[in-house]
């Protein structure tokens, strides 16, 4: 079809040779499938990078700071992502330094479940230097490096808070015992 509408039209179409890593063809439905999977390993080696969300902190309801885990919100442009969960990532923007963190990737189940998928990162260490309000309109990228689980629907708020705490706990192992890029 396109070597057709180039010779109507008067362009060429080039065809690339295919790229492969470790055996598999490098393509978007190969990063997609990795990204449904969990298999941040394998999306990172596609990529040649960990797979990265960007985006402007925006105000949220504070809900986070109530429960004791401040968190840095960036909306997701798509209504559906390739994957979803919480991760452990890694935060540049904020500092001079990538800074590690734990995030929360999807609709939000147990306090919104409007459909809106909504990236909320909590900081492990947060720069003094921010204060309380410094992260907001910041331009963010966020590394995920790996799955901790899938979302979850909590039956109350204390629950979700004692979750969140484990969540930041492993996050934290997962940091001590792994050196994220290398």
């Amino acid at each position: 079809m396109l070597d057709e509408a180039g010779a109507r039209m008067g362009f060429d179409v080039a065809r690339m040779m295919s790229y492969e890593v470790h055996g598999l063809r490098v393509s978007s439905s190969a990063v997609r499938a990795a990204l449904g999977a969990g298999d941040l390993r394998q999306v990172e080696a596609l990529l040649g990078r960990p797979y990265s969300v960007s985006g402007h902190v925006l105000h949220g309801r504070k809900l986070g700071r109530e429960l004791g885990f401040r968190t840095l919100n960036l909306r997701f442009a798509h209504a559906r992502a390739a994957t979803g969960g919480i991760f452990v990532v890694r935060v540049h923007g904020l500092a001079d330094a990538p800074l590690p963190g734990v995030a929360s990737f999807g609709v939000r189940p147990t306090v919104e479940d409007s459909g809106r998928v909504l990236l909320e990162v909590h900081c492990l260490d947060w720069p003094p230097a921010l204060g309380d309000e410094g992260g907001y309109g910041r331009c963010l990228r966020v590394d995920l490096l790996h799955k901790l689980h899938d979302e979850v629907k909590y039956d109350s708020l204390p629950a979700l808070q004692a979750a969140i705490a484990r969540d930041t706990d492993d996050a934290r192992r997962w940091f001590a015992s792994n050196v994220p890029g290398g």
